[in-house]
């Protein structure tokens, strides 16, 4: 048994966590005085050690293993000295394939505890080997997962760090305790949301403000990722839209406990994301940094997408609160009338192409008078509330229940079918199955039905559980009631009506269609949703008393209205009012475009808008230094 003349001899030591439990033995201080032992034993020379520590035999992206590979590859290795085949992996489809290419590169493996030699072509058991050593990864992994999930079951942290805004406390790791410094960012962060600013822009304000990113913070406390490594992150004051929305995102700073969000697998051991019906939450395990009605506002808000007048400036206050009251869908803000700056809202569901096949019309309304509706409406609710308090309560509290009970009942009906129409889908699964079975069905008429009926078994398990949640939520309802009044208190004497002020209040406006088309004056429904409680109106709001003068000048205005949007249905039937938007259209898209384009350069040099190709490169993945 000598060495192939000329080639190194590699030696290679690997150690995982997992191993450390089986004692002295298996230390690499000792795998490698017993390698190079045989190897002096059994004549082989120009030893080369190639060394992981504390890394685990599922991954083949180790540094050692890797750069002794690299050597294989090169010629340059005749043979490599393991202590046994675990050593060398504990996943057997991977060791196999690395077997298969040290043959093919003619180098031998020695597996000096198992008398394993690559060369002798008696050892049959190797293989097996190979998969009782992934099995034991697989098992222990399953214990440490056991362990792992006890302790996450009994509302203990299982995350190895704090979220930014907590550190844990010196005598109890297990408690976290609020890091002032960093809550006050993290309630930034949340408020400057609620006043309308998207992710980028909150990352750009704290990156001019000089404010420490997360992992510079937290390894200054000696904690998190990069403790004690805080200088090789490159840019401390690097802010990102993605650590931003991440922070918006978490159920932590509600003072709750969160475990199992993420999941490894026994070989990558790479974590990934599980969808939040796997999460297991603990409320109230600490103090909160925000409060649930800030974080409910806040989630709201970042479902909606942000959109933008023709894709230029900030995004408008009632993004994603407008819905259309014929089809439900969103409506997006735009810039119209000529190229001027006058934000307007249209059905989202209109534009679709075909155009006017989802929603028959646009339902277009003037985002400045919605603004100005709304102020009036709260400016009403505020004084009624003042001159006649106990009536104002009274009302609140009877606009809720009206409300809620119509609601409840449409719920628990919608329910009762959901869950009728699971258990029919239960019997239709049984039935295909017994039916394919029998031979009845054939397999791919069968895998049809069976993923359809699971997936509407699946959709309807979601919204059963919404529904409930929903449900039991109704029974806060006078909580609800209370805390609207006092958001009324908050606001007595309001100037402005801003954007944090707008979100906190409303929860959806719902606008109907105009009463007519081609008319200058035209009547338009608005519905206002509020938090809490839904609809609401003081008594007698928009109710205006009126000389007879006056309403004979409105019987004028609405018979004008009424000619006019005749002479224009007339218009449209005959194909002339086509006729002249065909006619005109060049002209005005060529002078809207020019109009277009002078505001668009007026919002780049004033700063409010910023090109694609002007934005900063992406950021780097978690671990990398820069990030």
């Amino acid at each position: 048994m000598t060495e192939k003349q000329g080639f190194m001899t590699a030696l290679y030591e690997r150690l995982s966590r997992d191993d450390e439990l089986n004692g002295e033995s298996n230390s690499i201080s000792n795998q490698k005085k017993l390698l190079e032992q045989y190897a002096k034993e059994h004549g082989f020379t120009n030893l080369v050690h190639f060394t992981d520590d504390g890394i685990s035999g599922t991954r083949f992206d180790r540094p050692g293993f890797l750069a002794m590979m690299k050597e294989v590859e090169s010629g340059k290795v005749g043979t490599i000295l393991i202590k046994d085949m675990s050593r060398m992996g504990r996943d057997y489809l991977k060791v196999g394939q690395y077997m298969e290419l040290l043959r093919q590169k003619n180098v031998r493996l020695i597996a000096v505890n198992e008398n394993v030699d690559s060369f002798r072509e008696d050892d049959d058991f190797t293989p097996f080997r190979n998969i009782m050593n992934e099995w034991y990864a697989r098992d222990t992994s399953k214990k440490i997962k056991s362990t792992f999930k006890a302790k996450g079951k009994s509302g203990k942290h299982v995350a190895s760090t704090t979220p930014y805004g907590y550190l844990k406390d010196k005598d109890d790791p297990n408690v976290w305790i609020v890091d002032e410094e960093a809550a006050v960012v993290v309630r930034r962060i949340f408020h400057m949301t609620m006043d309308g600013y998207g992710p980028y822009q909150i990352a750009r304000a704290l990156k001019e403000d000089k404010v420490e990113i997360p992992a510079v913070h937290m390894a200054k406390k000696d904690a998190g990722l990069w403790k004690g490594r805080v200088e090789e992150i490159k840019d401390p004051y690097g802010w990102g839209s993605s650590t931003v929305a991440g922070i918006l995102k978490k159920r932590e700073y509600l003072g709750h406990t969160v475990n199992f969000k993420t999941r490894k697998h026994f070989k990558d051991k790479k974590s990934h994301y599980v969808s939040e019906d796997n999460w297991t939450v603990f409320e109230n395990t600490q103090e909160a940094i925000i409060d649930q009605e800030t974080f409910d506002n806040v989630q709201r808000i970042r479902s909606n997408v942000r959109r933008y007048p023709d894709g230029w400036g900030e995004a408008h206050p009632l993004t994603g609160l407008m819905y259309c009251a014929d089809c439900g869908s969103k409506m997006y803000v735009h810039r119209v009338n000529n190229g001027k700056r006058v934000p307007q809202y249209t059905c989202s569901a209109y534009s679709k192409v075909p155009v006017g096949t989802l929603c028959q019309t646009q339902h277009r309304i003037n985002a400045d008078v919605v603004m100005e509706l709304i102020k009036e409406l709260l400016k009403a609710v505020a004084e009624y509330s003042q001159l006649n308090r106990e009536e104002f309560l009274e009302t609140v509290k009877k606009a809720q229940t009206s409300q809620q009970s119509s609601e409840i009942i449409r719920l628990k009906s919608r329910l009762a079918e959901a869950k009728k129409r699971v258990q029919e889908l239960e019997k239709l699964i049984c039935r295909i199955y017994e039916d394919n079975i029998l031979g009845k069905l054939p397999d791919e008429r069968y895998a049809i039905l069976d993923g359809q009926y699971s997936k509407e078994q699946k959709d309807l398990s979601a919204e059963i559980a919404d529904m409930e949640a929903e449900l039991s939520g109704y029974e806060e309802g006078r909580r609800s009631a209370e805390k609207f009044i006092a958001l009324v208190d908050k606001y007595q004497n309001f100037d402005e009506l801003t954007t944090y002020m707008l979100n906190e209040f409303v929860e959806k406006i719902v606008v109907h269609e105009r009463d007519r088309k081609g008319s200058i004056e035209t009547t338009q429904e608005v519905e206002i949703y509020f938090n809490f409680i839904g609809k609401y109106l003081p008594p007698h709001f928009g109710e205006v008393e009126m000389t007879s003068e006056e309403i004979e000048e409105m019987k004028k205005r609405e018979a004008r209205k009424d000619r006019l949007h005749q002479n224009y249905l007339k218009r449209k039937a005959s194909g002339k009012q086509q006729e002249y938007y065909e006619r005109t259209k060049a002209k005005k898209k060529a002078e809207m475009d020019a109009k277009k384009e002078k505001i668009r350069q007026e919002d780049i040099a004033k700063g409010v808008f910023v090109p694609v190709s002007l934005l900063p490169p992406a950021e780097p993945k978690k671990g990398v230094a820069s990030a």
